[in-house]
């Protein structure tokens, strides 16, 4: 907005002149003497260099607002993939608290069979120890969710007061278009590749002007003169000289030479910025879709790991309760049935940033 403001202001016209001279030794004339003179005067500019100005203060103009709605889209990936991590902190509080209950119930068949001499006390301080380590990382992740929140809130610009809701089961969302299409789309609606763009369509204008103020300028005005008492026939009448015009010739041209090769350089840079750009956003993007189909892939996977394990899990968990099977293989299965849980959610909000991430990349 700031910008913009400066379009009036290139686009107007120089300040008129008025100008005022009392003469404290009257100039006799014919027609009497000379009291005082009042001029007003108006510079103009070579043709179109006004215009000019105009152009080249828009396109600055325009990418800033670049600028700025590239800063927003950046805003609003961070707010997207703090979120996400919300959801997981709050799956795998969910996850543990699960684990910390499942496991508290097969202690309750350890103890009852170490009591009754069927089983080793090493049964017990094992599932002592697990239920020790899933408490201390319950308790880490608890922590780490003050910090997100922290995080959260402050990228929206909240106060404490304002609670954060986390579904039960993160949304499904797909990308709809093709690899290709998003690539196109991307090449033309990054807020940074557009406003590269009007940068170097603002260098041009700038070029164009340096150009046009290289050439002369006019001053138009008209002069006022009072004529006091003297001639009896002609004395009191003013004499009136319009119009008066004038000139500036820029002889010193080296200046504006300077001016236009100054803008075709920024010109030349901004174009190899441009490339590089579009370079960065081929990784950036690539990275993206790889993001985006692995985490396909493994959702497709643990869901099936997850369904193994608990069924092997059951299995394990019924015959440890009805004979002396080993204890140590429940516990790896556990483990393992935890590790694919947390592998899916992680896998969920994987695929969820890399979206965000490419419609960032896209300008949205």
């Amino acid at each position: 907005m700031a910008d913009l403001q400066k379009v009036p202001q290139v686009k107007a016209l120089p300040n008129p002149n008025i100008a005022f001279a009392y003469l404290l030794q009257p100039i006799e004339t014919r027609m009497g003497p000379q009291d005082y003179k009042l001029s007003l005067s108006q510079m103009f500019p070579w043709f179109g260099t006004l215009k000019a100005k105009e152009n080249a203060a828009e396109e600055i103009a325009k990418a800033k607002y670049e600028v700025f709605l590239n800063i927003k889209s950046n805003i609003l990936n961070k707010v997207k993939t703090t979120y996400y991590n919300l959801y997981f902190n709050n799956k795998a509080s969910r996850i543990t608290r699960e684990n910390i209950k499942l496991l508290k119930t097969i202690q309750n068949v350890a103890l009852i069979k170490v009591e009754a001499g069927i089983a080793s006390a090493s049964d017990a301080y094992q599932i002592e120890m697990e239920l020790n380590e899933l408490n201390n990382a319950l308790s880490q992740i608890k922590d780490n969710k003050i910090v997100l929140t922290t995080i959260f809130r402050s990228l929206l610009n909240v106060n404490d007061q304002v609670e954060i809701h986390s579904p039960e089961l993160l949304w499904e969302k797909d990308l709809i278009e093709s690899k290709a299409i998003l690539l196109d789309s991307i090449k033309t609606g990054n807020h940074q590749l557009l406003g590269i763009n009007m940068q170097i369509n603002a260098m041009k204008k700038k070029q164009v002007l340096a150009k046009k103020m290289g050439m002369p300028s006019f001053t138009l005005g008209a002069e006022y003169i009072s004529i006091g008492s003297g001639n009896q026939d002609l004395s009191g009448k003013d004499a009136i000289i319009f119009p008066k015009i004038g000139i500036s010739i820029p002889l010193y041209r080296s200046k504006y030479k300077a001016q236009k090769k100054e803008a075709y350089y920024n010109e030349q840079a901004k174009d190899q910025q441009r490339r590089n750009l579009y370079n960065t956003l081929d990784i950036l993007f690539e990275k993206a879709w790889n993001d985006y189909k692995s985490s396909k892939d493994k959702i497709v996977l643990y869901k099936s790991q997850i369904e193994i394990a608990k069924k092997t899990l059951s299995i394990l968990e019924t015959s440890y309760s009805t004979n002396n099977s080993r204890f140590d293989e429940y516990i790896r299965m556990e483990r393992r049935l935890i590790k694919y849980s947390l592998a899916l959610e992680e896998a969920r909000i994987n695929k969820h940033k890399a979206i965000s991430n490419i419609e960032s990349l896209m300008g949205k």
